[in-house]
């Protein structure tokens, strides 16, 4: 019987693709998915919900996360270069996931800048310690000669997970107000986590240095 031709579509749907591809692409459309349910209307929680919050206030949160994320990010990739094999990059990842998932929950007893200033640091701290290892697992598994494909399919479903999650945010947000937001965002970045450990079994294993 001839086999079948591997198509683009087929890589669009996830369906002829790397398995360890195929999962990482699904936790991000869950996590990246649940980010996006408050990321368009950060600003708006800021000013009705933080005691002397304003737009400013959103501002310096937003640079805190940015500067904590860029401050740690490259710290991390040393250190998981030095250790051989994936399982290092693997537990990273996880980890640093699952406190991103948790993060979220934070906001809801947050009530002056300074929290929020302190939880936006733990926020940055987080992506920083999971993008390096995402990026280098990502690197190692994506199919040969199939890159830019996959990495457009990859683009393609969590930028419109994204931009349903900030319609549902958007509409969650007034009609509900930010609480259920909140734990809904947790929620689903912890199901996105999950998914990860579908990837444990294709991970190499390695020793330190």
């Amino acid at each position: 019987m001839k086999k079948k031709k591997k198509t683009w579509k087929d890589r669009l749907i996830l369906k002829e693709i790397n398995p360890v591809i195929r999962l990482i692409t699904l936790s991000d459309i869950m996590i990246l998915g649940g980010y996006g349910l408050i990321s368009p209307i950060f600003a708006v929680f800021v000013t009705y919900q933080i005691r002397g919050g304003s737009v400013e206030t959103a501002g310096i949160a937003m640079a805190i996360y940015a500067i904590a994320q860029s401050a740690f990010q490259i710290p991390v990739g040393i250190l998981i270069d030095k250790i051989k094999g994936e399982r290092d990059d693997f537990f990273t990842l996880f980890f640093g996931s699952l406190v991103f998932s948790i993060v979220p929950l934070f906001y809801l007893i947050v009530h002056t800048p300074m929290e929020l200033y302190i939880v936006q640091f733990f926020y940055g701290l987080a992506t920083a310690t999971t993008l390096p290892a995402w990026y280098a697992i990502f690197t190692r598994h994506i199919d040969k000669k199939h890159e830019g494909i996959e990495w457009g399919a990859y683009r393609t479903l969590v930028d419109v997970g994204g931009g349903i999650a900030a319609l549902l945010g958007g509409y969650i947000a007034y009609h509900y107000s930010f609480a259920p937001l909140f734990m809904l965002v947790s929620l689903t970045s912890l199901i996105g986590t999950a998914f990860l450990l579908g990837i444990y079994r294709h991970m190499k294993p390695g020793k330190i240095f």
